[in-house]
Order: C-alpha cells, then sequence, then structure tokens
C-alpha cells in the first residue's frame, strides 16, 4: 500500500512523524472484510461526519466478502451498526494538525480527523437491510470514499455505546 501523506500540504503548525506508518512493519494481521459502496467520489464532495451524511440523503452500501459473510448472522437484530473503516486516503505522517476551523494546532488524536498513524474510521450507521447470501449491508448514510476498505463491522448498543454525560472541552464541530 503506498503512503498518501505526501499529498496533503502541511499547514503552518503542523508536525509529520519521521517515518511513515505505512512503510513500517505490521504489528497485527489486519484484513480487509468487505468494501463500501458510497455516492462519494471526491474528498470535496465527501461530507466530513456522519450527521453531514445523513442530512445529504444519500444511503449507502457495505458489501463484505464471502468469506466473512457467515459472520453477518444476526446482525439483522440490530437497529444501528458500527463500522470500522480503513481511510486508505489519509495522510498516515501528520502527527499534529491544524484544522482549517481550528485556532490552534492539535496532536492528531484530539481530532477526528482522517489523518493519523493509523486511519481507522468510525461510523454509526442506521441498518436499513441485510442480504447475508451477496454480503449487502444496506446503511442510511455514509461519510467516506466509494470503495472504503471495511475492517470490521459490530451492533451498536445504546445501553452501553451511549454516554450521554461524555463532553469535550472547546469542542469545535468539524
Amino acid at each position: 500500500m503506498t503512503s498518501s501523506g505526501d499529498m496533503f500540504e502541511t499547514r503552518e503548525g503542523e508536525r509529520r512523524l519521521d517515518q511513515d506508518p505505512a512503510t513500517m512493519p505490521p504489528d497485527g494481521g489486519i484484513v480487509f472484510i468487505g468494501r463500501l459502496t458510497s455516492p462519494w467520489t471526491t474528498r470535496d464532495t465527501c461530507p466530513k461526519n456522519m450527521r453531514a451524511a445523513r442530512a445529504a440523503g444519500q444511503p449507502a452500501v457495505l458489501t463484505v466478502d464471502e468469506p466473512y459473510r457467515a459472520g453477518l448472522q444476526g446482525l439483522d437484530r440490530a437497529s444501528h451498526i458500527i463500522i470500522l473503516s480503513w481511510l486508505h486516503h489519509a495522510p498516515r505522517t501528520l502527527i499534529v494538525q491544524k484544522p482549517r476551523h481550528a485556532a490552534d494546532a492539535k496532536g492528531v488524536f484530539g481530532l477526528r480527523s482522517p489523518a493519523r498513524p493509523n486511519p481507522v474510521g468510525l461510523h454509526v450507521a442506521r441498518l436499513v437491510g441485510l442480504d447475508v447470501g451477496t454480503g449487502r449491508i444496506y446503511i442510511d448514510a455514509i461519510d467516506v470514499l466509494d470503495g472504503t476498505p471495511v475492517i470490521d463491522i459490530k451492533p451498536y448498543f445504546a445501553s452501553t455505546d451511549a454516554i450521554a454525560e461524555a463532553t469535550v472541552e472547546g469542542r469545535e464541530e468539524r
């Protein structure tokens, strides 16, 4: 996999890693279990978050590869699912970022930006339909580019996943 870190301009206050994580030996054996079919084909048109994706009103489809389709059994009992994606176009060397909308630079672990050492995306989507035979999961929306690989799917449990009192001090919506 090639690094896309060089395709992105560094803004004032930002800092890059000395080595691109994409060139380092892997610590684990992550596999892609499927791909997302999304209406978004460019970064400029892709929504920045799931709220914006839902507002756009464009559904999406996650297709799970054949060897993993048996793992979909029972997923239809969930109204919403958590999708972990691999944001393969994101730079992996940026460790301090200065988002356009922010006053100050922040470390990547204090941001929801796709640019990070391991570009894992987290998406909570409403499950609209499921066809285990074809591996297709129909969802209400997604905030990734067409063809984005998926590394995992989990049912969303409001009783344990939602934390009503959670806050981020000085939060800047993206």
